[in-house]
């Protein structure tokens, strides 16, 4: 097939990736521990974990899952926000063959319920502070056998860890009372492991990672990520960025800030598995929305990487404190999540000195799909070109590719593409292609240099600081409550979030409140999800067969 876009790679990134030489990404991570030890792996809040140290603890939970009477296959939840114990769970649970289960920290009991009855979770690592979301429905998934609970303090040094966690639980009082009887604590359940996990014999093709993502449906399904897939964008990445790695001088160990999350795909494959790979470390951040304590973090060391969304990066360029960070070591800048906005990246570029180098992709692509080089000085617009072993295709209507200059849906082929959704064979059809290409639902247009820009969705998709919000499942949530008769969802500009969600209603009860269905929505959605505006309306527009017409709402 033409590959136009081959012409635009910077010299030294290959073409096409050689053949994988790792057998799984337990490999990886071995390597790493190899060739490492001694070196930070990751920083949080002053403390250092190190390639050894993690190594050691990974294996300790590796065991304790085996001991536990868990099997290779079966999923654990990790509900954590950038913490230690995330890096270890996600080792352990690979090592001992097993899936990790990406969740979010902010679900609520609804959303947490469903993902954990859908991945079939025999095991959850949760956060302390986000225990009391499990306690309210953890009575309604009985295959939930086993539920570890964690402070954000755990792994942190004494007496750190004392200060840390009395002001967590006294001062700001952030961990609700929680009941969830046999739960053990993260230092108990790692007492019943040893240091010798028995060897999972896990292959490249089996499933690693499930990683939930929304859909037409309003359902969110796990993409199947298998070792495969992850191990493949780690090297498409390193590839890709190196040209801007090479600036690090030999003597410094590649520092990235980890200020996205690491259950997020981005930050667990861009963030996590790069650097593990790299021999990089992360600096964890558990909270990028306060800035002032990020930007205080960023002042107690150098870096070089911070990949982030279009959110964060305007947030940081309008910080007065921004100016007092040393930005002199910043040689790679990776926007992704969603759209960077032209007027934020020249913000960015003039705080740093570092132009923020755009990519694209998906849950369903691990998630990294095409990018900008690292090399280019300016701003484009566009989502780059497809990076190495990557093929994109514009399709029509019909099925077949348009040509150049032409709009339609982009597809995605590449070792990168998901194996299909868990336990949803009719939704893997339709989102892949017998020939394996991945239907995005993204809308697109190639240049005669294989540039893509994205110009729709054909999906309804809103897209809330690089988290997707399918308008079907807020429909679904606010149609259930009491004096709702419709509801429809669509995504509006906002400054500081690209878009967030309005909705519309339909009363069946005239003393319904705009504040009585945002208090509604706070029981039962995330608070990215949540709807910004709320308009009442008489009726919505329908088409002939009564399908509510979102886009006309949107015009």
């Amino acid at each position: 097939m033409h590959r136009p876009w081959l012409s635009q790679y910077p010299e030294g990134v290959p073409h096409d990736l050689p053949e994988i030489a790792y057998t799984s990404l337990v490999e990886l991570f071995d390597e790493a521990f190899r060739l490492h030890g001694p070196k930070p792996a990751f920083r949080f809040m002053g403390a250092v974990l190190t390639f050894a140290a993690l190594d050691e603890a990974s294996r300790r939970f590796a065991s304790a899952l085996q001991a536990s009477g868990l099997k290779p296959g079966d999923r654990v939840a990790l509900m954590m926000p950038n913490v230690f114990q995330y890096p270890v769970a996600v080792a352990g649970v690979l090592r001992a063959g097993m899936v990790v289960v990406n969740t979010n920290p902010l679900y609520t009991p609804r959303e947490l319920q469903h993902q954990l009855k859908d991945s079939g979770a025999a095991a959850i690592v949760i956060l302390e502070n986000m225990a009391a979301t499990l306690a309210e429905c953890r009575a309604q998934v009985p295959e939930l056998r086993h539920v570890v609970v964690t402070s954000l303090a755990e792994m942190l040094p004494f007496p750190k860890r004392l200060v840390v966690d009395f002001v967590v639980r006294r001062v700001k009082k952030m961990v609700p009372p929680y009941d969830l009887p046999g739960a053990v604590g993260w230092k108990a359940f790692m007492a019943r492991g040893g240091t010798a996990p028995r060897p999972a014999g896990t292959a490249l093709d089996d499933v690693a990672v499930l990683q939930y993502t929304g859909g037409t449906t309003g359902v969110a399904k796990g993409a199947m990520l298998t070792h495969r897939n992850l191990v493949a964008n780690v090297l498409q990445s390193q590839a890709w960025y190196e040209p801007a790695l090479a600036k690090v001088p030999a003597s410094e160990q590649v520092n990235t800030v980890c200020a996205l999350p690491l259950y997020h795909i981005f930050g667990f494959t861009v963030n996590m598995l790069l650097s593990m790979r790299l021999g990089g470390c992360n600096i964890l951040i558990p909270n990028p929305r306060d800035i002032p304590a990020l930007l205080k973090e960023l002042k107690r060391q150098r870096f070089h990487s911070f990949p982030a969304v279009n959110t964060l990066f305007a947030a940081i360029a309008r910080h007065p404190e921004a100016k007092s960070v040393d930005w002199s070591g910043l040689i790679l800048s990776v926007g992704g999540g969603m759209a960077v906005q032209a007027a934020v990246a020249e913000r960015w570029r003039a705080l740093t000195g570092c132009s923020i180098c755009e990519g694209y992709g998906l849950s369903e692509t691990s998630p990294s799909a095409s990018c900008n080089s690292v090399l280019s000085p300016d701003y484009t617009g566009t989502i780059g070109v497809p990076i190495p072993s990557t093929i994109f295709r514009i399709l029509g209507e019909d099925g077949a590719d348009v040509p150049l200059g032409e709009p339609g849906e982009i597809a995605i082929s590449g070792p990168q593409v998901m194996a299909g959704y868990w336990n949803r064979p009719r939704e893997t059809r339709e989102a892949l292609t017998p020939d394996g290409y991945l239907l995005t639902g993204d809308i697109g247009i190639m240049d005669e240099r294989g540039s893509v820009r994205i110009v729709d969705r054909k999906k309804d998709m809103i897209n809330v600081s690089g988290f997707n919000v399918y308008p079907n499942e807020v429909e679904d949530v606010v149609t259930r409550m009491p004096g709702v008769a419709e509801a429809a969802a669509i995504g509006v500009a906002d400054e500081n979030s690209g878009e967030a969600v309005k909705l519309f209603v339909v009363r069946s009860d005239a003393g319904l409140t705009a504040e009585g269905v945002k208090a509604y929505c706070r029981e039962n959605l995330t608070g990215y999800k949540r709807p910004r505006e709320i308009e009442f309306r008489d009726e919505l527009p329908k088409t002939g067969v009564g399908k509510i017409l979102r886009r006309a709402l949107r015009d």
